[in-house]
């Protein structure tokens, strides 16, 4: 394996790893929450009546729930539970049940103390092998919510905790207090959230309104209020103790702590900034320089062409020619041979060791299709390295015995798959090594091509994944039109080098001049004996030259086409195409030869990729979606969890 491919391997698991490593644990269903609104109503005996709607994407979900710490120092219980099913206006209430229950059943609900001695309210939504966006209402009262001081009462209550696992696009809330307020300065109001992507207002004087948006799991939200203490009539939680200088002087602190983090995050934002402009520049510059220099070197290269234009050629370009030297010059590209053109080689070669008496074909005579082949010599005298490997591994297949079926050879390509392979490498390094020796290809050139090319694309790849890590790290840290006006210039100086690159490669060589003129005869022989009955029959040759013609019309593709044009015209000229006299043209022409053996072939090397490409998936064992699941609870990082009062926990069943 090459050092640039090593390297492009080594970012694609790299970059693998990080996104792995850096995204949050899944439980095994998938929720989102397009739209979360709360509602709360407080009243004048100290609870708060509170309707979540629940505008949801649910997949592979049995039962959702949420839990609230108990902590009678912040509230006494919760009680009138409801959960009603909204969804395009169908107010389906769910029945309530008086057991704790893993899944909950559909159409279900309960509202219980659980095992951990936690308040939990669950419900049963019946997706778990499927998906539906959902509309839920869920109803609560907590009683004793509010603190009645002697000055103000006070409400600081979490609606989501730092436990919360659903992500959302818009967060909204509205809290109604008992009555009127006097003045609007007559209410208090904090919100408290991480990122500080919150607002909240005092809308009317006796409403509160708030939203947060892009939330993302593992944060919080919490509103805290003071408001005229004779709103509230009683409450289990009255006290005799002044409580506006406290708060004003916990949230001056908090919010000068939050203005230091916002400044700091500000100067963090602007030094990373600056730190992306300085690489941008610092890859631009590279790219600019490497693009100069390979326009230059591309102005100063001379691109060969042949010396010859044929639109016909009628005889072998080279007489050592191998079939897979005559489709490499062919198809003009220095790439690995497919599965389809190994097929096509190793039929071809077949066919030529038969002309060289290494090899001869056999037919049952009860069953023409059924064919043998008898190994003649089993040692390489006159080959070519490309042809010996053939030769060899047909050897190999027969083991001790000089004989093998067509069909049997094909088992043994796939069963031992990796031999296959291995002899398909050794085809490709001989054949170019063969042609360089014989003044047709040049490596050196060939391997700067491919240097070039995977260098561009290795460069594009790495800009691209790195952009596909950073992206959201990026955007958070990073001014957008600092992030867009970099990436919008790496990209088209990008685009710049592939054009140098690909104008440069345009005029390496590939081929010597000898190698393009061979081309050039290819090309023609390949034309030649796909039109040659539509010729005048004084220019058709004799039919023994047919028969290594047909070696190189099968590796071109073109064995079957051929082969009808040569029963339409060598019957027309009253020639007989017999078994002892031409052998294997007449085996070619009498049974299915040319396209099942073609075939077998074609199919043992699909089957030896497939095999070598998928070998490292193993058997067995893995991880499955679907229905059933568990609870997956997600313990996120807090960080300003110093405002936590109550803090309620939502989680799904999948």
């Amino acid at each position: 394996m090459g050092k640039t491919k090593k390297i492009l391997i080594t970012i694609t698991f790299l970059a693998i790893f990080i996104l792995l490593g850096t995204g949050k644990a899944k439980a095994t269903g998938e929720l989102y929450l397009k739209n979360l609104d709360f509602e709360a109503q407080i009243n004048q005996d100290g609870s708060m009546d509170v309707v979540e709607t629940w505008n949801i994407s649910i997949e592979d979900t049995n039962t959702l729930f949420k839990t609230f710490q108990t902590d009678p120092t912040k509230y006494t219980s919760i009680t009138n539970v409801q959960v009603i099913d909204v969804t395009n206006g169908s107010n389906t209430s769910f029945t309530k049940i008086n057991e704790l229950m893993y899944h909950v059943n559909k159409n279900c609900y309960y509202g219980l103390i659980n095992d951990n001695g936690n308040f939990e309210i669950a419900w049963g939504v019946g997706l778990d092998n499927t998906s539906a966006e959902k509309t839920y209402q869920i109803a609560y009262t907590v009683e004793d919510a509010i603190a009645k001081h002697s000055d103000y009462a006070e409400l600081y209550w979490q609606f989501i905790g730092s436990d919360f696992e659903i992500d959302s696009e818009n967060i909204t809330g509205t809290i109604l207090l008992p009555t009127y307020a006097n003045t609007k300065d007559e209410i208090k109001v904090w919100g408290h959230t991480e990122n500080l992507n919150g607002e909240i207002y005092v809308t009317d004087l006796n409403q509160i309104e708030f939203e947060v948006t892009n939330f993302n799991s593992g944060r919080y939200v919490e509103i805290r209020t003071l408001f005229p203490t004779d709103m509230i009539y009683t409450s289990n939680r009255t006290y005799s103790t002044n409580r506006l200088e406290e708060v004003v002087a916990e949230e001056t602190q908090w919010a000068n702590e939050a203005n230091l983090k916002r400044q700091k995050r500000e100067n963090t934002k602007k030094g990373i900034s600056i730190g992306f402009v300085i690489i941008c520049i610092l890859i631009g510059i590279s790219l600019i320089k490497n693009s100069i220099k390979t326009f230059k070197k591309a102005s100063q290269k001379q691109a060969l062409k042949p010396t010859i234009d044929l639109k016909y050629y009628r005889e072998i370009p080279r007489k050592n020619a191998t079939p897979a030297q005559a489709l490499f010059v062919y198809r003009n590209t220095p790439s690995d041979f497919t599965a389809k053109e190994m097929g096509r080689i190793f039929s071809a070669t077949l066919l030529h060791l038969s002309l060289k008496k290494y090899i001869e074909f056999e037919i049952n005579p009860e069953n023409k299709n059924n064919i043998t082949i008898k190994i003649l010599k089993k040692e390489a005298e006159d080959l070519e390295r490309s042809e010996e490997e053939v030769l060899q591994y047909v050897v190999e297949a027969a083991k001790t015995q000089d004989k093998i079926t067509i069909k049997e050879l094909e088992k043994y390509m796939k069963r031992y798959y990796t031999s296959l392979i291995s002899t398909k490498d050794d085809i490709e390094k001989s054949t170019k090594k063969e042609l360089e020796q014989n003044g047709i290809y040049n490596e050196k050139e060939a391997k700067e091509k491919s240097k070039y090319t995977t260098s561009t694309f290795a460069g594009i790849f790495s800009i691209g994944m790195i952009a596909v890590m950073l992206l959201p790290f990026l955007i958070q840290y990073i001014y957008g039109k600092v992030l867009l006006a970099g990436l919008v210039a790496l990209i088209l100086l990008a685009i710049v080098k592939s054009i140098a690159t690909h104008q440069y490669c345009k005029k390496l060589n590939l081929f010597t001049e000898k190698g393009l003129n061979e081309q050039e005869m290819w090309k023609g022989l390949k034309k030649y004996m796909e039109e040659f009955s539509l010729l005048d029959k004084r220019e058709v040759p004799e039919l023994i030259i047919w028969e290594e013609f047909l070696v190189y019309a099968t590796v071109f593709g073109i064995a079957d086409k051929v082969l009808k044009q040569l029963k339409i015209v060598y019957s027309e000229m009253g020639q007989d195409i017999d078994l002892n006299t031409y052998g294997y043209m007449y085996l070619m022409m009498h049974t299915d030869f040319s396209s099942s053996f073609s075939n077998a072939m074609n199919s043992a090397f699909s089957s030896a990729y497939s095999s070598t490409y998928s070998s490292g998936s193993g058997a067995g064992g893995g991880f499955s979606g679907g229905g059933g699941g568990g609870r997956w609870p997600e313990e996120a990082a807090v960080e300003d969890d110093i405002f936590l009062t109550v803090s309620p926990k939502i989680y799904q069943r999948s």
